[in-house]
């Protein structure tokens, strides 16, 4: 094979395919990328056997074929070489990367030995917006697991409700759930967050379809495609933890209690809660650690209900308000012993569900 490329659009699509390149890989071929010229295109393809990413570019082609290459070290090669058009070969076991004087030459893989990757046809797909699909994912995403010992909870839970998808995540700590209006027709189904939180960064578009079949999730859009096989497990019954009603609430500017738990984090670590003390007028926050010291403060916000201590873990607390897209908040309680549940004051489309530390 033989194609040219300018640099920078060539470096992209290899990039982004080679983000389903895993790095621990006991198969040597699983480090490589699969290059193939055909139709006057460059198809790439990245997979780990569980997440696999394909893109494309058009290219001039001078010779047609195809070859594994290494992943990262042939995507750092062509993004270092000198601006303009790059020449990319394949033959006789070598990759010949050229460009305006600076040349590398690369071992090949032995492209047959690559895993078959299926190319779904995503007729029966729900197309969703982008931009709303990637910013709800990261929201949600803030509460999935990354224990790879509870598979079930390192998963975002797609589903339809009423006449929207619904994204669910939760590590058992915290629960996060968001709404996503105008999409319906979602089959109910788990999907890794290390996958999904590869979407935006490798196949993002205006529009990205998705599509379930065969034990697997596709996504695409006009810039690539990207493929996960789902969790064959049950989703926790999120919905006996939503209380329908609080009777405490707390009304709050996000970026105050954001900067306020950031400034406490100083002094706390992972395992020493932040104290919240609710009452007429706002909420004190504070934290103490004997070998370090301590830190209080206090933010004026309107409070409803009775005065209440509750604690939280601190870096639990701030990916929730971190994740919280507005001016003000709200922090509803029913007692110090039962979650609080953080959503936007004028939205509630997604909430975040945090159990607190006893005291």
């Amino acid at each position: 094979m033989r194609i040219r490329a300018e640099r920078d659009d060539l470096a992209d699509v290899l990039t982004r395919a080679g983000r389903a390149v895993g790095t621990r890989s006991a198969l040597p071929i699983l480090q490589g990328l699969l290059c193939e010229v055909s139709g006057g295109k460059l198809r790439v393809t990245g997979t780990d056997t569980e997440i696999t990413i394909q893109t494309s570019l058009e290219v001039e082609v001078l010779e047609e074929g195809r070859t594994v290459v290494p992943a990262k070290l042939v995507a750092e090669a062509v993004r270092k070489l000198p601006a303009g058009a790059v020449s990319f070969s394949a033959s006789e076991g070598e990759v010949e990367i050229t460009g305006n004087g600076p040349r590398f030459n690369l071992r090949e893989f032995d492209a047959n030995d690559f895993p078959d990757v299926a190319n779904h046809v995503d007729d029966n797909g729900v197309q969703l917006d982008g931009d709303a699909l990637t910013a709800a994912l990261n929201q949600v995403g803030v509460a999935a697991s990354s224990d790879d010992g509870r598979p079930t909870l390192t998963g975002v839970l797609f589903e339809t409700e009423s006449d929207h998808l619904r994204l669910v995540a939760t590590d058992s700590y915290r629960l996060a759930v968001k709404d996503v209006p105008g999409v319906a027709g979602v089959d109910t189904t788990l999907i890794p967050y290390r996958a999904l939180k590869e979407i935006g960064r490798a196949i993002g578009a205006n529009k990205v379809t998705m599509a379930i079949a065969d034990r697997e999730g596709t996504f695409s859009s006009d810039r690539g495609r990207m493929t996960a096989r789902v969790i064959e497990s049950s989703f926790p019954n999120y919905r006996q933890l939503l209380p329908s009603e609080y009777p405490s609430r707390l009304t709050i500017r996000r970026d105050s209690l954001l900067e306020a738990v950031g400034r406490a984090s100083l002094v706390a670590e992972d395992h020493i809660p932040v104290r919240l003390s609710l009452g007429s007028g706002g909420v004190e926050l504070s934290v103490s650690r004997q070998d370090v010291g301590g830190e209080t403060e206090y933010i004026e916000a309107l409070y409803e209900g009775d005065d209440m201590v509750i604690a939280f873990n601190t870096r639990y607390l701030t990916d929730g308000v971190a994740a919280m897209k507005c001016e003000s908040l709200i922090l509803e309680t029913i007692n110090p012993l039962k979650p609080g549940l953080l959503t936007a004051a004028d939205d509630d489309s997604f909430r975040y569900l945090l159990m607190p530390v006893r005291l």
